[in-house]
């Protein structure tokens, strides 16, 4: 509350509330006299005029009784009068009536009801001769009295007092409106004042009061507004000193920061300049090691003696770890750069685990170590991811542990760590019993271009960056990697994963057995362990050799010590008592594989092996022949029990789809042949397909758009595996078809291998080992000495190997690629001469994937430098090639006779 309130409330208040009670007092005691003197001036009255009335009333004279009453009706006040008597009967009634009281007798004495508005007055009539006695009273009198002039005067007296006090109220507010004027005029000066200093007005002064006390506080504010001005310059002072100092830092570091962005900017378009010569470099190392690599392979299929093929594995192993070498080296470049990209594919964990390990197995049966995979059940299939990365940082980390052991085992363990609604997080690890890892050597084992020991890249071999790049791909994929080691004991890598989990579900059994009892010799605790709890999940009981139960299968397992002379012997006649087929696992490469005879059936195996061939083993040794074979789980590969499988091939080039078709016939395999994109689609419309294999480079619609457009026909046709069949892919090239929709990319000339590699992943076949078919030599005329420096144009042995063995079929391809060239001839020189580099390359495409399909050494190994060449360096300095794969096709023609 204001201190302006408080002096209106003091000044007004107050005396307004003494004036009100005063008035209520003077009110309710002026009220209280006038009715006394009422009720007196009535009682009087009616008492004098009682005894008249008696006698009057006694007398029965009415005149004078009437008189009596309109005298007592001039009293103020009195409204009716009316005369009742001794029988109580009413004898005379004048003035305004009310309700008259019945009384059972009359009054013995002067009544006066004063409650209501209306008094009633009963007095008894005695006349005044015969004194107070009852027995002479001759009636009674009631008057009623109207008190409403009382309340007329008492309001008439409010309404003054009010009026008055209206007035007093009035007066006393200008007072107290002056005065708080007067007293509260210098405090809000002196406010106002306090409120421009807070604003930084410092001007402007309060003036002198004649009153000490305001005077006073006017003095201490205007000393206050001076000292505030003096620190306010002071203060000014000191900022503008300060901001003078801070400009020259700012200056300072704004050089400093510019040196820093010139620095920066250089370091970046210095890194970028070594990313792109890498790239570059590596592309350029390829195309003469690709040819390196491929004058190795022919020159391995002519006749050599023991030395020189000695010396050529040399130069052989020597070109792919270059290879290795650049890859790595190519993909540590994009993972600098940020440029590599993750797809999302399904994947099988159990298939790319045994395909790592297939492809690892030769080193650990060089070596003779224990080569072992450890999926849990409790994996689901199939998972969401990136299985090229995947099986890259795989095999890199398999690849470190073999090259580090000399004796013992390495273990690839993949567990469920967490599974929750579609996301799923496998814990990956890779254990060996090598040589281990200090904990200095692990701080800084995953550093680019370093290893543990400076002797270990001449001992050992290897760039250093397979660590690093393994490090960088799981940090893509989300997931953290981690060592565990031990001097002298053995190393331990693990990783997690995160993957997606739209579709899977728990890994059925591969194989259900009606419970046959096993004996299982594995002197290899984790291998062991691994068989025994296969065998029980697929319905087996597995036991001890040395227990007195009938097998229904002995699975035996021979280590290096056990492949000697005496040994064997010993095996072999334990075999032959035995009356039950035998599996034997041998850790050794086939080239190692003992001569057993099993008399109630057997096979050999090499360790490590796959799911796959163990449940193909045992399908074949214990179901009996004619009976129904129990069928493996969809996700794991049966090479017995073969599907009814579609496969389609859609290729441009004639002789490319009937030698793929080649390739693919099988028993249980129908294959379709497209010769366009268009033609795929309208078959893609009527019927599906288990796989499709799809040439990227086809006039009018190519691969990729034909894929998009099978995927978009149907959810089927969204599932189904699309491999791009091509003859030459960069790996950019391979990423951006993984991404627009293609599953996976294989190489032309198509190599068995890895065509049963895909057919496996894809759709769980793994082809039957064929036995060794023994070459032909080639003839003289197509091919030339080992001294010879040069390719021959015809190599029937390998247009041959290429036609899946039908030499018919290799002559056949021969003579439609020679007739072909002409006209492939011309189009390549009017694009040459036109500068037309996509026209080029197409026409140089579609050639390189005719030329790998024969036996055209010379021709094949030209053309596919030839297009490397276009795709890294355009149309600059081909001008040699070109020729020189003229001179080839002329060659080529020359011999066309030869072919019949």
């Amino acid at each position: 509350m204001s201190l302006n309130t408080r002096l209106l409330f003091a000044l007004l208040g107050l005396p307004l509330v003494v004036y009100a009670g005063m008035a209520i007092l003077l009110v309710v005691q002026n009220d209280h006299k006038a009715r006394a003197l009422l009720e007196e001036r009535v009682v009087s009255a009616s008492e004098y005029i009682a005894p008249s009335l008696a006698e009057a009333l006694l007398d029965t004279n009415i005149d004078q009784l009437e008189t009596r009453v309109a005298r007592l009706l001039e009293q103020p006040g009195v409204s009716s009068v009316t005369v009742f008597d001794d029988q109580n009967s009413r004898l005379l009634v004048r003035g305004r009536t009310h309700q008259t009281s019945r009384l059972s007798s009359p009054p013995d004495a002067t009544q006066l009801e004063t409650d209501e508005s209306v008094w009633r007055l009963q007095v008894p009539l005695t006349p005044s001769t015969t004194g107070s006695g009852s027995a002479a009273r001759a009636g009674w009198l009631e008057a009623t009295i109207d008190t409403s002039s009382l309340n007329l005067a008492r309001y008439q007296m409010i309404a003054g007092l009010s009026l008055g006090g209206m007035l007093l109220g009035l007066c006393l507010f200008l007072i107290a409106f002056a005065l708080s004027r007067y007293v509260t005029r210098p405090v809000e000066d002196a406010s106002h004042a306090l409120y421009r200093l807070s604003r930084g007005d410092y001007e402007q002064t309060l003036a002198s009061h004649h009153t000490m006390e305001f005077n006073q506080l006017a003095r201490q504010i205007n000393g206050l507004a001076m000292h505030l001005q003096q620190s306010q310059h002071d203060m000014q002072a000191q900022i503008e000193q300060a901001t003078s100092e801070l400009q020259e830092s700012m200056e300072t570091i704004e050089e400093q920061n510019i040196k820093l962005d010139l620095a920066h900017r250089s370091a970046v378009r210095a890194n970028t300049v070594k990313s792109e010569f890498l790239a570059n470099m590596s592309h350029e190392i390829r195309t003469p090691l690709n040819g390196i690599i491929g004058f190795c392979r022919l020159l391995g299929r002519s006749s050599l003696d023991d030395r020189q093929r000695d010396w050529l594995q040399h130069v052989h192993r020597a070109c792919d770890n270059l290879l290795m070498l650049v890859n790595d080296v190519l993909d540590f470049s994009k993972l600098e750069a940020n440029r590599l990209t993750l797809e999302e594919a399904d994947i099988d964990v159990v298939t790319l685990v045994d395909e790592v390990l297939g492809l690892h197995a030769p080193e650990a049966q060089r070596k003779h170590l224990h080569l072992v995979a450890m999926v849990y059940d409790d994996v689901p299939t199939p998972l969401c991811g990136d299985p090229l990365r995947l099986h890259q940082v795989l095999n890199n980390l398999v690849s470190n542990a073999l090259k580090f052991t000399q004796q013992g085992d390495v273990v690839v363990r993949v567990m469920l760590e967490h599974f929750t609604g579609k996301h799923v997080v496998l814990n990956i690890s890779v254990s060996d019993t090598g040589i281990g890892l200090s904990e200095e050597h692990q701080q800084q084992l995953f550093s680019a271009f370093s290893q543990a020991a400076p002797s270990h890249p001449r001992q050992f071999g290897g760039s250093g960056l397979g660590l690093t790049i393994c490090r960088q791909l799981i940090d893509r994929m989300g997931g953290d990697i981690s060592v565990e080691s031990e001097l002298d004991k053995g190393t331990t890598f693990s990783f997690t994963l995160p993957l997606q989990a739209h579709h899977a579900d728990e890994r059925s059994p591969e194989l259900l057995l009606d419970g046959p009892i096993i004996g299982v010799h594995e002197p290899h605790t984790t291998t062991r362990h691994v068989l025994e709890h296969l065998l029980q999940r697929w319905g087996a009981v597995p036991v001890g050799l040395a227990s007195d139960t009938d097998c229904d299968l002995v699975l035996i397992s021979l280590d290096r010590d056990e492949l000697q002379d005496a040994a064997l012997a010993e095996w072999q006649a334990f075999i032959r008592t035995i009356r039950c087929p035998a599996l034997v696992l041998v850790n050794g490469s086939s080239f190692e594989l003992p001569t057993l005879d099993f008399p109630f059936k057997g096979e050999l195996l090499c360790k490590p092996f796959t799911r796959a061939q163990l449940v193909a083993s045992l399908t074949h040794l214990l179901v009996p022949v004619g009976e129904p074979r129990p069928l493996p789980s969809p996700a794991v590969a049966s090479s017995v029990a073969d599907d009814h499988h579609r496969l389609l091939v859609v290729d441009d080039n004639t002789s490319n789809r009937q030698l793929l078709s080649a390739l693919l016939e099988a028993p249980g395999r129908q294959i379709t042949l497209a010769e366009s994109g268009q033609q795929a689609i309208e078959i893609g419309r009527e019927q599906t397909f288990d796989m499709v294999f799809m040439d990227i480079r086809m006039p009018g619609m190519d691969g990729v758009q034909t894929t998009q457009a099978l995927r978009r026909l149907s959810q089927r046709w969204g599932r189904c595996p699309i491999v791009a069949v091509t003859a030459h892919a960069l790996n950019s090239e391979r990423q951006r078809w993984l991404a627009e929709g293609l599953d996976d990319v294989i190489i032309k000339p198509i190599d068995e291998h890895d065509l049963n590699q895909l057919l496996s992943r894809f759709l769980g076949i793994t082809p039957t080992q064929a036995p060794p078919v023994k070459k032909p030599r080639p003839s003289g005329t197509f091919t030339t000495g080992a001294a010879s420096a040069t390719l021959p144009a015809i190599d029937l042995t390998l247009g041959t190997r290429l036609a899946g063995g039908k030499e018919d079929l290799a002559r056949a391809q021969l003579r439609r690629l020679i007739d072909h060239l002409p006209a492939t001839r011309d189009a390549m020189d009017a694009a040459y001469q036109q500068r037309d580099l996509e026209a080029l390359i197409d026409s140089v495409h579609g050639l390189n994937g005719a030329s790998r399909y024969c036996g055209a050494p010379e021709l094949a190994l030209i053309v596919e430098t030839l297009e490397t060449r276009l795709r890294t360096s355009g149309l600059d300095h081909v001008d040699t090639l070109i020729q020189d794969l003229y001179q080839a096709m002329d060659r080529l023609i020359a011999q066309r006779g030869t072919l019949g």
